[in-house]
């Protein structure tokens, strides 16, 4: 959401910036909403003058003796102008905060400019992909054959893009889960949260992803609850309607949740295995961050999500998303690509983004220092990891001729064993 009179103000430069990334927006209807709101102002507040100019005249006419029954009469039929006026120059402003939670956010002026994912450029590379002396499964073949991965009983209980993660697999998953959540509270100074899975719509207003995305969400029937998509729409939402301590930010967040998202327009692309389900784990990191420093924020928590990569001897690399690319609430995003032997790819696990207050202004989180006036905080957020994705890079990268497992060294304290194989 952007600052209401900025935007009424800055129309063309901020429709320039979003041409950038493919959005069009429509100048002429924001303008003439405007254009309307202001006349029914500008009419009301004159009609307000004239009408108080008009009582103190009926007010010297009434102590003179003289009739002011028709004057008294003129005057109430301007209030009810009035009144309609105010009315309507509401519903206007209401009709123009609506389209305006339709408009993404402005990318920041260092997000290159670009059409597609083809226009991203990398800023760095970690690791080298593995060589196999045979050629590597993909995981949609280790997992059945180890017994670790059901597709076909996910798909009777509940349908395609689900799995069951059977014994080892599960415990792999799990351990996934624990040691994520570890190093970033014990070694990157996030606090753990566990939030609710089932969120209300202001709080996927907050974040952006109503009404913009609401067909990729799950909702349940009769209620205004969803199952959450990602952490960020909890976590973020913790201070919806708060003013926080400035001199205390960057407040740091990190959370594991199952997400479930109906990937609505996505039929056709990753169809195989685990890497595009309608329900994944994720561990998320959430800040919020002063304006002034929001982008140091963003560039340290995509090195905390890059540090789990490291850790697992996991080849990735990092690019910067193009304006094309990059999604409709964020100013800036990095994702990061880990490798996998058996797409013979890099594939994203991992988007790291900074909002600015694009998200706080529409869930009214600011924060203030001392008697200073209270600003929107930037908020910032990223996958540390996506569960089920490191899960398969795992089953991948670490695989053996024999069709065993290596687990991790970093993981073996979490798993109490060093291979897993089929049993």
């Amino acid at each position: 959401m952007y600052d209401l009179g900025y935007f009424r103000n800055h129309l063309d430069a901020i429709a320039a910036r979003l041409a950038d990334r493919g959005f069009s927006l429509d100048i002429d209807a924001f303008r003439k909403l405007d254009g309307e709101r202001r006349s029914a102002l500008t009419e009301s507040e004159q009609l307000k003058a004239q009408r108080n100019a008009e009582s103190q005249e009926i007010g010297k006419l009434k102590k003179a003796g003289e009739d002011t029954t028709v004057r008294q009469n003129a005057v109430r039929e301007m209030g009810d102008r009035i009144t309609a006026l105010e009315t309507t120059a509401t519903d206007l402003d209401e009709q123009f905060k609506l389209m305006l939670a339709g408009v993404p956010n402005t990318p920041h002026a260092s997000v290159p400019t670009g059409k597609s994912a083809d226009d991203n450029v990398e800023v760095r590379r970690w690791g080298a992909p593995p060589s196999f002396s045979f050629e590597p499964k993909p995981h949609w073949d280790l997992g059945p054959e180890l017994g670790i991965l059901d597709f076909d009983r996910a798909a009777k209980i509940t349908g395609a893009r689900f799995a069951v993660y059977m014994g080892l697999g599960a415990k792999l998953e799990r351990a996934l889960i624990n040691f994520m959540l570890d190093v970033h509270t014990q070694q990157h100074g996030y606090t753990e949260v566990l939030p609710p899975f089932v969120i209300n719509s202001a709080s996927l207003y907050g974040t952006g992803q109503l009404p913009k995305f609401e067909a990729d969400l799950f909702k349940l029937r009769d209620t205004d609850y969803y199952l959450a998509p990602t952490a960020e729409v909890p976590v973020t939402n913790l201070h919806r309607d708060e003013v926080l301590d400035l001199d205390q930010l960057p407040i740091k967040y990190c959370a594991y949740t199952p997400c479930f998202r109906s990937e609505a327009g996505s039929y056709g692309r990753d169809v195989r295995g685990i890497i595009r389900q309608h329900q994944f784990q994720k561990v998320e990191l959430v800040k919020f961050a002063r304006p002034d420093n929001s982008y140091d924020e963003l560039e340290a928590l995509t090195l905390d999500a890059e540090d789990i990569l490291q850790r697992l001897g996991l080849a990735y690399r990092t690019v910067v998303l193009c304006t094309g690319d990059t999604g409709a609430s964020s100013a800036k995003t990095y994702d990061i690509e880990v490798w996998l032997p058996g797409q013979n790819g890099y594939k994203e696990i991992s988007s790291c983004s900074n909002f600015e207050a694009y998200q706080s202004r529409r869930a009214s989180i600011r924060a203030k220092s001392g008697k200073g006036k209270p600003e929107f905080v930037h908020t910032i957020n990223g996958s540390g990891l996506a569960v089920g994705r490191t899960w398969l890079a795992i089953v991948e990268n670490y695989q053996q001729a024999d069709g065993s497992i290596v687990v991790p060294e970093a993981l073996r304290p979490f798993m109490g064993l060093e291979v897993i194989r089929a049993r």
